[in-house]
């Protein structure tokens, strides 16, 4: 039961992974990126049908990171309970990419997991020339850790880079159904998923009204979520396609990530007035 509670709070990251995709095939692409830079801070509410379960923050560090001989953008996302679903399910998560700022991908990844008694520590190291990366995994302090060298695909992406890089591509230039292959690394697999393009439409945010595109994720049968088309993410229409809004259907009701604050965006939020 605690890993479906797990599943609700930790929503955003989880999706921010479904949505990783991939680049040319080339090991030092280039990716023009005009939607985010340094100082960018994003903040949401999970909320777990009318109860406010949990809060997340998005942010991109002031100062770049070198890792791997490459300049990098720190990119991190905390997730923690909140209200009366701390006091029986305490989780404080930290997600960290290090993301090539020519590339957009990641050189570096890095989770901490609280979730009560539960502990996990991990450290993704990528190698983009030989398509590898070797992980480092600890779950007690004590315990030595446990270390592993993994083959990827040509320019994949991990967790939190990934909607990064999803924040770069052209929407104009793609057909309503249209589907963007995804891979990506994760819990030490390479994983596949198809995302939806489904247009756009205006959204309701504790931020405001939003104009947006909407991405469906194609879910593969589980035990958490309703039919493969339960998630639909939102990002802003404009400049910035910052997530927005996060909406899932499962098993154990509806979940929905609200951005309510934002700030140091590199280009102004698609904001729709209101009558």
């Amino acid at each position: 039961m605690n890993r479906r509670w797990l599943a609700l709070v930790s929503l955003l990251t989880l999706v921010a992974g479904l949505l990783t995709s991939f680049g040319p095939n080339d090991v030092m692409r280039a990716v023009p990126n005009t939607s985010f830079t340094r100082g960018e801070v994003l903040n949401y509410k999970v909320h777990y049908g009318l109860i406010n379960a949990a809060e997340a923050t998005i942010e991109v560090a002031n100062d770049i990171h070198r890792i791997n001989d490459r300049p990098c953008y720190k990119a991190t996302v905390t997730g923690r309970t909140t209200g009366s679903f701390d006091l029986f399910l305490r989780i404080r998560d930290t997600w960290r990419s290090y993301i090539d700022t020519t590339s957009i991908l990641p050189q570096r990844f890095f989770r901490n997991i609280e979730e009560n008694h539960y502990r996990k520590k991990e450290t993704v190291d990528f190698d983009h020339a030989r398509d590898v990366v070797m992980v480092e995994v600890r779950k007690k302090e004590k315990d030595p850790p446990k270390q592993g060298t993994y083959k990827v695909p040509n320019n994949v992406q991990d967790l939190v880079s990934g909607v990064y890089f999803l924040r770069t591509i052209n929407y104009d230039q793609r057909r309503i159904g249209e589907v963007i292959r995804v891979q990506g690394f994760f819990d030490e697999e390479v994983f596949n998923m198809d995302v939806i393009y489904k247009g756009r439409e205006t959204v309701e945010t504790k931020a405001g009204n939003i104009r947006a595109i909407k991405l469906v994720p194609k879910m593969p049968s589980n035990k958490l979520f309703r039919g493969e088309n339960a998630i639909s993410v939102y990002l802003s229409d404009d400049r910035n396609k910052i997530p927005v809004l996060i909406q899932a259907e499962m098993f154990v009701g509806s979940v929905k990530v609200d951005m309510y604050k934002y700030q140091g965006l590199r280009n102004r939020l698609n904001l729709v007035a209101q009558n």
